[in-house]
């Protein structure tokens, strides 16, 4: 399978957002990734549910909705109700992930479990035949433009190992930092979906940086 990416739209220019969204529709990208993030869970604010309705009206890619926001089992049906697609939390943020996760599913979107860069790959052996993706943090949530973090790799590299040891139908995605120079490794160690913000934004062509993160 050929790697997935999905552009992170919190990078994108606000005052042009259906610029950039059509400008992903028409790129090679996968998915669009939508950070939502409530200043308590990570120490900065993005964007809710009004905003990420005129995402979902404009886009033609899956959204990726990833939310890191502390009790996000209270919003997991309005997420699917504007749009989202695969559905996203944090196992640092969920008490009872397994419940969440079936809440997910009871919606019939995808599931998704995201580790900030601190949280063993182990602590996910218990849940992960049934989840749809872990999103790894290669930074730490809330800010774009961080420096991405080196052990990622061998963390792909063991919940790679993971995944097949147990069956798992999980796919690996990497969120920070991802870049051109790092995405070749990523692959070669086992990501499945590779997440990219200012690297992509930041370009005077984010079409061409998407293709070529794409066709590595």
């Amino acid at each position: 399978m050929s790697i997935l990416v999905a552009p992170s739209i919190l990078a994108a220019d606000f005052a042009n957002l259906e610029r950039d969204v059509k400008m992903i529709n028409s790129s090679e990208a996968d998915w669009i990734h939508v950070d939502v993030m409530d200043g308590v869970f990570v120490p900065n604010i993005s964007f809710g549910m009004p905003v990420i309705e005129a995402i979902k009206r404009h886009a033609t890619k899956p959204l990726d909705v990833h939310l890191m926001i502390v009790q996000p089992e209270r919003y997991i049906e309005t997420f699917r109700k504007i749009g989202a697609d695969v559905i996203t939390v944090h196992i640092e943020a969920c008490t009872h992930l397994h419940r969440t996760i079936q809440q997910i599913h009871a919606t019939g979107a995808q599931a998704g479990v995201a580790l900030n860069p601190h949280t063993p790959i182990n602590s996910l052996y218990d849940i992960i035949g049934d989840i749809d993706l872990v999103c790894l943090m290669s930074v730490n949530p809330g800010f774009g433009g961080q420096k991405f973090i080196e052990r990622t790799f061998s963390k792909v590299k063991a919940l790679k190992q993971m995944i097949q040891q147990v069956g798992s139908k999980a796919k690996i995605e990497i969120d920070g930092g991802v870049n051109s120079e790092n995405a070749p490794q990523l692959m070669t160690a086992g990501a499945d979906v590779l997440v990219a913000g200012n690297f992509v934004f930041s370009s005077p062509n984010p079409g061409e940086v998407i293709s070529r993160l794409k066709n590595q």
